[in-house]
C-alpha cells in the first residue's frame, strides 16, 4: 500500500469520495492527523536523472501521465520489547531482454512453486443493483462499444466458447463468483465481447453496500470492465474523474495500517524486532525507504522513551518520492516536524533527514551513513512497488535489496502482503487477488461496522484502487506486484542477507493482544517469519534480517 506519486497531482478514481456511493450518500473521513512545528530537519531533493518513461505513475499518477507511459501512548519502564505490545542488476542492453526474462522466469519456476490453491466456495449473494458514480463507468462503457485490438484477434473458438457458457449461465444461474471467473477466463482468450456481456450481467448482481462477498466482486468487476476498456494504456484515462482532497486517502490509510488488526500487526512484528535491535545501543540510524505519515515512528520514539535508562539517539532518515501524495497537506517536512516536536517532549534525541527521491535512484551516499550508529533499515509495504525481473531485466528490487545489504545494516525488516499479484498470466493472477481480497474484507467487517465511514473509506480509497491496478493493468502501468513469503525469503537470502527469527516475545505479546480479537484472525510463524492472517489465509508477513 503505498504512497509514492509522480509529477503532477491530478484525479483517479480511487480517491474519489462519490465513487460507488449510494443515492444521497454523505462520504467524508473522519480521521484527522496532528501535526507539530519545527525547523530543524533537513531535505534532500534528488535531481531525477532518468527519463518520463520511467515510473512516474506510482499509484496516485495523473491518468495523463500514465496513458503516455513515460496516537496512542507507550507507558511503563522496561528494556524489554514487550513493553511495546503491552501498551497498545546486468545491463539490458547487453542482453536480448525477451529472452533473458523468459530465462529468468523459468529459474522462479524451478526455485519456487506459487500457492495458488485456494477452497472453492460458492458465494451467495442477494441481488442488489449498484449504484456506481457516472464517471467511474460511463468511460468504460463507452468504451465497451468499440473493438479493441483484443477483440479483433478472437477466435471463433472463443465465441463459441462464451455462447456455451451462457447458455449454461440460462439454464442454471450463477454466483457471481462463478461469473467472474468466466469473465476473466474469456478476457484471457481475448473474447471482449463475451466479457462485456458478463460485465454488464454482473452489474446488476452485486452492490458495493452488501456483505464482503458482493463488495469484493463490484471492485473486481470494475477492474475487469477497466481492462476491456482499456486494453492497458488508456486504464487510467478511462477511470478519470475529479480529484478529491488527498486527505481522504490518507485517512483510509491510517484505518487500513492501524485498525484492521492483520496490517496492525505487521507494524507492531516490525517495531518490536527494531526495538530488540536498539537495545544497548547509543546511536541508531533508521532508514525507511517509505515512511508513509510517520506514524509507525510515533509508537517507536514512545517506547524508547519509557525504557529503563537513557534514550539511544535516534536519527530518521525518511525517502520517499517528491511528488508523492503527503505534499498536498505538508510532505516529509511535515512529518519530520511533527516527530521532532513529540521526540523533543519525550526528551529522546532526535534528528530527521529527507531523502526526496524515488526509491529507484536512491544511492548510499544519499543516506548519510555514519561510523559509530547502528544501522536498521525498514521496509513496510513497500518492496512491492519495486519493478523486478517480470518487468525489466534491469531488476529495480533486486537492485535496492543488493545496495542496502552493502550498507552492512545490523537488522533489516520487511512487512509485506503475502499474496502474488506479480505472476504474469492474468487468469490465475485473477483468481489469486480475488482469493486474497475476498479474506480482507471478511475481516475488515469483523474489525468494523458494516455501516461503518472508515470501513467504506478504506474500501474505496485503498483496496478498490489496488484491484483495479492488479486486474486491469499489464507491464510497466502493474504498480501493485506482491509475492507471496517464498518468493521474498528467496530474494533476500540471494541478496545475501540472513534470516533473524522473531524472538519469543514478540510472537507471545502479539498473540496476547490479538486473542480478544474475533477469533477467525490468525497468526502463525514460520521459517522465522510472522504471518498474520484470517482463518486459513495468509494476509501479512513480517520478517527481519542481517
Amino acid at each position: 500500500m503505498s504512497l509514492v506519486r509522480p509529477a503532477e497531482l491530478s484525479a483517479t478514481s480511487y480517491r474519489n469520495p462519490k465513487l460507488y456511493s449510494p443515492k444521497g450518500s454523505n462520504d467524508s473521513s473522519t480521521l484527522s492527523t496532528q501535526t507539530f512545528s519545527s525547523d530543524k530537519h533537513k531535505t534532500l531533493y534528488v535531481a531525477d536523472p532518468y527519463s518520463a518513461e520511467s515510473y512516474e505513475y506510482f499509484l496516485d499518477s495523473p491518468v495523463e501521465e500514465i496513458a503516455n507511459p513515460s496516537s496512542s501512548g507507550i507507558s511503563g519502564n522496561s528494556t524489554n520489547p514487550q513493553d511495546y505490545f503491552e501498551s497498545q542488476s546486468p545491463d539490458a542492453d547487453s542482453f536480448d531482454e525477451d529472452k533473458m526474462r523468459l530465462k529468468l522466469q523459468e529459474l522462479e519456476r524451478a526455485l519456487l512453486e506459487d500457492n495458488d490453491d485456494e477452497n472453492d466456495e460458492e458465494i451467495n449473494c442477494s441481488s442488489q443493483s449498484m449504484e456506481v458514480d457516472g464517471e467511474w463507468t460511463d468511460p468504460i462503457q463507452n468504451e465497451l462499444l468499440h473493438d479493441s485490438p483484443k477483440e479483433s484477434s478472437s477466435s471463433e473458438s472463443n465465441v463459441s466458447s462464451i455462447s456455451s457458457n451462457k447458455e449454461i449461465s440460462q439454464a442454471s444461474p450463477q454466483t457471481p463468483k462463478q461469473l467472474l471467473y468466466n469473465c476473466a477466463g474469456a478476457l484471457s482468450e481475448g473474447n471482449i465481447k463475451g466479457a462485456s456481456t458478463m460485465i454488464s450481467e454482473l452489474r446488476q448482481m452485486v452492490s458495493i453496500q452488501g456483505d464482503p462477498a458482493q463488495r469484493i466482486a463490484a471492485y473486481m468487476v470494475e477492474g475487469l470492465a477497466a481492462r476491456v476498456a482499456s486494453s492497458g494504456k488508456f486504464i487510467y484515462r478511462s477511470l478519470k474523474c475529479k480529484e478529491p482532497p488527498s486527505s481522504y486517502r490518507l485517512a483510509a490509510m491510517q484505518v487500513l495500517f492501524e485498525v484492521c488488526p492483520c496490517f496492525k500487526f505487521g507494524f507492531m512484528a516490525a517495531n518490536g524486532a527494531i526495538i530488540e535491535a536498539c537495545k544497548d545501543e547509543k546511536m541508531v540510524h533508521i532508514i525507511d525507504f517509505d515512511i508513509n505519515q510517520g506514524n509507525q515512528y510515533i509508537k517507536l520514539i514512545q517506547t524508547l522513551a519509557n525504557r529503563l535508562g537513557k534514550p539511544p539517539h535516534l536519527r530518521l532518515t525518511g525517502v520517499d518520492d517528491p511528488e508523492s501524495v503527503q505534499r498536498p497537506v505538508g510532505g516529509l517536512n511535515i512529518i519530520g516536524q511533527r516527530l521532532e516536536k513529540l521526540a523533543e517532549a519525550l526528551k529522546v534525541p532526535f534528528e530527521f533527514q529527507a531523502v526526496a527521491s524515488r526509491t529507484s535512484i536512491v544511492n548510499t551516499s544519499m543516506l548519510d551513513c555514519r561510523p559509530g550508529e547502528a544501522l536498521l533499515v525498514n521496509f513496510a509495504f513497500q518492496l512491492h512497488h519495486m519493478p523486478d525481473e517480470s518487468v525489466s531485466t534491469v531488476n529495480q528490487r533486486d537492485q535496492l535489496l543488493r545496495m542496502v545489504k552493502s550498507l552492512r545494516p545490523k537488522l533489516v525488516t520487511v512487512v509485506e502482503q503475502d499474496v502474488n499479484t506479480n505472476t504474469t498470466p492474468f487468469f490465475p493472477r485473477f483468481i489469486e487477488a480475488y482469493n486474497y481480497y475476498s479474506a480482507v474484507f471478511d475481516s475488515l467487517d469483523a474489525a468494523l461496522p458494516r455501516d461503518s465511514q472508515d470501513r467504506m473509506n478504506v474500501e474505496r480509497q485503498c483496496l478498490a484502487r489496488d484491484i483495479v491496478n492488479i486486474v486491469a493493468c499489464e507491464g510497466e502501468e502493474r504498480i501493485e506486484r506482491y509475492e507471496v513469503a517464498g518468493k521474498w525469503r528467496a530474494r533476500m537470502t540471494m541478496a545475501g542477507f540472513t534470516s533473524c527469527p522473531m524472538s519469543t516475545s514478540i510472537t507471545d505479546s502479539i498473540r496476547e493482544l490479538i486473542r480478544p480479537y474475533c477469533d477467525r484472525y490468525k497468526v502463525k510463524e514460520e521459517a522465522g517469519a510472522l504471518h498474520f492472517g484470517w482463518e486459513n489465509k495468509s494476509l501479512i508477513v513480517a520478517s527481519a534480517w542481517r
